[in-house]
Formats: structure tokens, sequence, C-alpha cells
């Protein structure tokens, strides 16, 4: 198992390893440096002798090529003596060699990243039609034989319990693949996936109408983050894809009664890591929106939702009172990147960071409101530390910011702590950042930023102009190749032989987010022109796609057939 192998040096710290069987975490004594894989990424751990160990750079190729790639160094951790960082952008199933370089040192660790072709073994076919009983999965699967669990050749399996159950499903087994299920009228959640159980896959389901009535506690609901997807304490190795997740029963209330309170799309509690949701459509209407669309627990710990080394992409998320993604916790090696996420109020949720590194990266952050009836939005990304929690790093890279009606501010005011970013469309009107002091400085720059500046410094390459999209029919958004600001104060020009004196005049420029950015190691390699481009879309790229068909247009799951 590659993520059980790869936790116990962290779960040790966390005195947590008696979930589960001890000897699946057994990890060799001379594995030091070591890669935790997932389809597309790597994680990679470092431990040396000294709290001063200088950079460590970082090269990547396939194996059995000849040139190397480099990859962002790794972020060194003096609390754990530990280098640790991510490789983005690799390919399903290939086999990677990657050197670490630092004092002097040379390791290469030999890895490969996961399978999307995940090996079945035995197999449950239910039978087409409604039924209202509650599916329990108890017979496990092999880590070369999973079970799956999926509907009979051109039928179409709907579990409607009308409220008479708790659950569609209760997972209690690993192994185990739930694949094109219709899924409705659970009392509580739709799949509930039992404490310490870990290798589950879940695609190609439509999720809806599950739930308690929401609302903010303080009003006396118990029902707060009834889940199309609850994974209890302990779980790990989650696939979550492709899936339709819409329209829960209950509601979130808004700010306007409170911090927000009511169904989730899916939560994750205490999680040990390994988790990858992608691809997946989340939606609702405003009057049965969602508290946070991804999201879990506990906040402020080293552990979290969704903890470590997992990626969360492809996504599309709307129709939410809080957060569209809430990553935290330990944060160590997550991989944000590639989701469109609007109708929120805070677009991605980090606090705590308590251990990192956390790729926040090509993200498109969409509308967002306060209420239903007040517009201002929220921030971008949710920051904030508290000892002990205090300490991971956020690496925050090519999103874009859309406006009209998008985020009030770019982080929220708390001391923003520890985050790196780079080429940016922070489009809002609002502030950068907090004015309170943060425990680790953070490093901002060439980024576009069209908001109050606050930082000292930022200005430098802090543009002041306000960006311009040409709007695709995938929800992409290209550049467009001129934009407009405003030159204040009086200015002279000439029309028609004639001198006048115009008052902040609006003028044409070449749109400054072009060519604009900074090279990124193995976030932004093969981009056109003289320089990347701020924001997510790279102008002459393939273009950006979300959602349940971004890959393949034309397949659909048995109940859309």
């Amino acid at each position: 198992m590659f993520i059980l192998r790869a936790l116990l040096p962290f779960l040790q710290t966390l005195l947590f390893v008696s979930i589960v069987a001890a000897d699946q975490f057994t990890v060799p004594e001379d594995e030091n440096p070591f890669a935790v894989p997932t389809f597309e990424c790597l994680g990679l751990y470092y431990k040396v002798e000294t709290d001063s160990p200088g950079e460590c750079t970082v090269e990547y190729r396939k194996t059995g090529t000849n040139s190397w790639n480099k990859a962002l160094p790794l972020w060194f951790d003096k609390r754990d003596s530990e280098f640790r960082g991510s490789i983005v952008g690799l390919q399903p199933a290939t086999k990677y060699e990657v050197r670490l370089i630092t004092g002097g040192k040379e390791k290469v660790i030999s890895t490969q990243t996961r399978n999307e072709d995940i090996p079945v073994g035995e197999v449950t076919y239910l039978d087409g039609g409604i039924t209202a009983e509650e599916l329990h999965v108890t017979e496990p699967g092999k880590p070369d034989a999973w079970h799956l669990i999926t509907p009979k050749d051109n039928m179409v399996t709907t579990i409607d319990p009308e409220n008479f159950k708790d659950y569609n499903i209760v997972v209690e087994s690993s192994f185990v693949i739930i694949r094109g299920l219709e899924l409705k009228n659970a009392a509580i959640h739709g799949i509930l996936i039992k404490s310490g159980v870990h290798d589950v896959v879940i695609e190609d389901c439509r999720i809806t109408f599950w739930g308690r009535c929401g609302g903010p506690r303080s009003f006396g609901n118990t029902g707060g983050s009834d889940s199309a997807i609850f994974a209890e304490q302990g779980t790990a190795g989650l696939i979550i894809q492709h899936n339709l997740i819409e329209h829960p029963r209950g509601a979130s209330n808004d700010w306007d009664t409170g911090h927000p309170n009511g169904p989730q799309a899916v939560t994750l509690i205490n999680s040990l890591g390994g988790n990858i949701i992608r691809y997946n459509e989340i939606r609702s209407t405003e009057d049965h929106g969602f508290n946070d669309a991804i999201g879990g627990g506990s906040n402020y710990s080293f552990e979290g939702s969704p903890c470590r080394d997992s990626d969360i992409y492809g996504n599309i998320i709307s129709n939410v009172w809080d957060d569209g993604i809430e990553s935290e916790g330990a944060n160590m090696n997550v991989r944000i990147w590639n989701n469109y996420i609007h109708h929120t109020f805070q677009h991605i949720a980090t606090a705590a960071t308590s251990k990192g590194p956390l790729y926040i990266f090509r993200n498109i952050f969409g509308v967002s409101r306060r209420t239903h009836e007040n517009p201002l939005g929220g921030s971008m990304i949710k920051i904030g530390e508290r000892d002990p929690y205090i300490g991971g790093i956020r690496y925050i890279f090519h999103n874009t910011a859309l406006q009209p009606c998008g985020a009030f501010s770019v982080f929220s005011g708390h001391p923003c702590t520890n985050n790196v970013t780079r080429n940016n469309i922070f489009d809002c009107p609002g502030t950068l950042t907090g004015r309170r002091e943060p425990a680790v400085p953070s490093d901002l720059d060439y980024d576009l930023f069209t908001g109050i500046h606050l930082v000292t410094g930022y200005e430098e390459h802090g543009f002041g102009a306000r960006p311009a999209f040409v709007e695709s029919q995938k929800l992409e958004f290209y550049l467009a190749p001129t934009t407009t600001k405003i030159e204040w104060g009086v200015t002279t020009t000439v029309h028609d032989g004639k001198e006048l004196r115009v008052t902040d005049k609006v003028m044409t420029i070449p749109n400054p987010a072009i060519d604009a950015g900074i090279p990124i190691p193995n976030f932004n390699a093969g981009y056109k022109g003289n320089g990347p481009d701020l924001g997510a879309f790279e102008r002459g790229a393939p273009p950006l796609k979300y959602g349940r068909h971004a890959l393949e247009y034309n397949i659909s799951a048995p109940w859309e057939r």
C-alpha cells in the first residue's frame, strides 16, 4: 500500500497508529529520503541531521530518459529537521527518478506514480430499479483485486430509502470501488465511510437530497455537516472522482445569522491522508446551499482534512456559504489546483496549515458573497495560525480571481504568516492582507493586484491595472491582449487640431498580465512568449477543463442513460 507505508513517521508523532494494524505502517529504517505518489504528483520527505542544511534542490526525470527537469526546491521544517515538498504535473503509472542535492550530497529516489486502472477482483452487481434498503459493504477487496459494486449492465440502480434510513451506503471494509449508483433521500449521509477504512473509490455516482435541516447551531439545529460522502476519523486513500453531488435536503444559513452550518458535499474527519478528490461537480441552489463543499476537521491540529499527500483538482464547486474547499490541519504535501470555485464566501480555507507545504495553483475564484442580501465578498484564501499549530508554508501560484462580484480581499484578515505568492491575478477591491503582524513573514511578489496596498514593498511588482478576460465556452478565461487604465489627474491631448485638457483619462494599454510572470520550476514550464502569463490560463496553451466530463465528454454514468 503506497500510502500506509509512508505514513509511519508522522503517525507515530500523533500517537494515532492504534486505528489500524501496526504492520501496515512499516517503513524500512533506511528509507530516507522517500516519496509518496498519487496519480499525478509526488510528495517528498528527507530527514537531515542539522538545523541549518541550506537549500535542497530537486530534479526529476522519467526512468530511462537522460535529461533532468528542475522542480521547486524542498522546504525545510526546522521543527522536524525535515525537507518536504512536491513534484506536480506527472503522468500516472509512470516510473520516475528524483535527485535531491543538499550540502554537497546527492540522493536519488526511484518511484512510480499510481495507476488509474485499479485492479478489480470480486464484483457485486446490483439489480436495476429502486431499492429502499441501506447497503452495507462488509466484504473487503485486496490490494491487487478490489471489490467492485456497480449496477448490472445496462441497468440503473437507485438507492432511495425515502428518509427512513440514515444512509444510502455504509462502507465498512477496504479496497472497495462504488461505481455508477444513484443515491437519494438518505436521512443523514449519502455514503458513510467507517473509521479506519482505507482505499475506497467512489466514482460516477449521483448523490442528492440527503441530510437534515441545517442552519446555525445557536438556533438549536444539530444537523450540521450532513454530507453526501462522510468519512469518519482515521480513513485514508479515498478516491472521489467524476461524481455529481447536488441539492441537499437541508440548507446552510448565510453569515447574517452567524457562522454557516449545514450540509457538505465531502467531509473528512482527521484523515490519515492520501486522498484524491477530482473532477466532481458540486452544486445546489442558494436556498439549499452548502456550509463547506469539501471540508472536515480538525482545523487546528496536526491531522485534519485532507491531512497529507492528497490532491484536490478539476472540480466545479458552487452554492457554498462558507468555504468552497476547506483544507485545514497538517496540509503536508497537499496540492489544490485547477478547480473552478464560485458562489461561495471564501474560496479556499487553510487555517491552519500546521505542517505544510500546501500548494494552491491555477484555480479560478469566481463569485463571492456574504449573505443572500449582502453582495460583499469574502477572501480568496482564508489563513490563520495559532500555537502550537503554526509554522507550515503555503505556495500560491498562477490563480485567477474574477470580477465583478468576486472576493473582496485576497487573504483573510488574520496575520499573513509564511505564504509565498507568484504570478497570480488578484483582482479585488479590498486588501491583499490584514494589518496584523505575522509570526513568519510572507513573500508576496509578481502578482497582479488591483486592490488596496497595505504591504510595504509589494507595489514594486503589483500591477495597478484591471485585467480583462476573453470568455470561452468551457469555463475558461484567457487574457485579452489589451485592457484599460486611468491616467489620474489632468492630461493634455490633441483632437482635430485642438488642444484639450482631460481629467482622469481612460487609456488603452497592453494587458500587463501577459508575459509578466516569472518562471517557477515544475509549475509553468513550456510557457509561450517572453515569460509566463499571470493567472491560471497561459495564452496559446491547451484550455483548462473542469468537472465530470473534463477528460471524456462522451462518457455517461449508468444513471444518465
